[in-house]
């Protein structure tokens, strides 16, 4: 999407996100974290300072919100693997937002300097799906969403969601979402938190459809149409970044002038194999060589998920500055680009 004759010479205002929580946090700890049954949440008990060190390499990386390390954080799950009462798990789920702002703050600190009013972080609570919590897999293919009853899912969403939000986080990301029935009972349960807004994004199986197998189109555009006043985006993550420009491109061609706003943060583009861990690396193109193209095809929040590094996220800033760059370029000399065409 380039400007044209009439257009204003300043680009749309590009988000850009923070990487992987637990591929970060392995520098800090030490070791892979895959396969626990609380992932990186269990690291809020047991590690709570790399936690805040891991959201303020985000922050130096140049993103422009952190995630809360809460994706795969319950009541239930805590009380199951840590052994400690419910009170006191809601309790952890307030403790990781309260890190994160400790690193929000840190942040601003050091760089209070350099940094500009409207450059203060976001606190973004993480919601990852109900299957997660399962330690099966079936949060990979959403199969749990065939026998598990909706309320059962909008009651174990329910406390996390108020934790997140008695905690003070600015923005829900109702994220890595695999089915159409879980997503939309999660804009419905939006609802009870009025003044808090959110993103929902799916993950992905291939290049169309989310991974229960429904239309990401249709139902991203469904969720949007159920609570417009509440959702900021709707995307993908937790997908590899080959597949995000088909399942993107065209989303709002039926709605040209009030686009809905779209979000993406792939993987890496690594297999996970349950046997040996990641795989694949050298054959992935990194992250950062599509956001300028996904940027053309209206995305407007872009970072990374698993096995995406601070560092990924300073190359993904530095592509979102260059394409509004020449963005002003194109919108100050138009005939530029129509000479270099010919």
């Amino acid at each position: 999407m380039t400007p044209t004759n009439g257009e204003g010479a300043e680009p749309p205002h590009i988000v850009v996100l923070d990487g992987g929580f637990s591929t970060q946090l392995s520098c800090h700890v030490g070791h892979v974290i895959d396969g626990d049954p609380l992932w990186s949440a269990r690291f809020l008990y047991t590690h709570p300072e790399e936690v805040v060190n891991t959201h303020l390499d985000f922050l130096r990386a140049g993103a422009d919100l952190i995630i809360t390390n809460t994706y795969q954080a319950s009541v239930e799950g805590f009380v199951e693997h840590l052994g400690i009462t419910a009170e006191e798990s809601f309790e952890l789920i307030v403790r990781a937002v309260e890190l994160a702002k400790r690193a929000r703050s840190a942040y601003l600190e050091e760089y209070q300097d350099y940094l500009q009013n409207d450059r203060i972080p976001l606190i973004v609570g993480s919601v990852g799906p109900y299957g997660a919590h399962l330690h099966d897999g079936s949060e990979y293919d959403g199969s749990y969403a065939d026998t598990t009853p909706v309320e059962t899912m909008k009651a174990w969403h329910r406390p996390r969601i108020q934790a997140l939000v008695q905690a003070g986080v600015d923005l829900l990301a109702l994220e890595t979402i695999p089915c159409q029935e879980e997503a939309e009972m999660l804009c419905d349960l939006l609802r009870e938190f009025p003044h808090m807004k959110a993103w929902v994004s799916f993950s992905c199986k291939d290049n169309q459809s989310i991974a229960h197998g429904e239309s990401f189109q249709k139902v991203a555009k469904k969720c949007w149409e159920t609570n417009p006043d509440q959702l900021v985006a709707v995307g993908v993550n937790c997908c590899a970044p080959s597949f995000v420009s088909n399942l993107v491109k065209g989303f709002n061609d039926d709605r040209p002038h009030d686009p809905i706003p779209l979000i993406v943060y792939p993987n890496s583009g690594e297999k996970y194999n349950p046997q040996i861990g990641w795989i694949d690396r050298d054959k992935c193109e990194a992250v950062e060589v599509f956001v300028q193209e996904w940027l053309e095809l209206g995305v407007r929040y872009v970072g990374g998920c698993c096995r995406t590094y601070a560092a990924d996220v300073s190359r993904i800033r530095n592509q979102v500055h260059c394409w509004r760059d020449r963005w002003r370029f194109q919108a100050k000399y138009p005939y530029a680009q129509n000479n270099n065409a010919e």
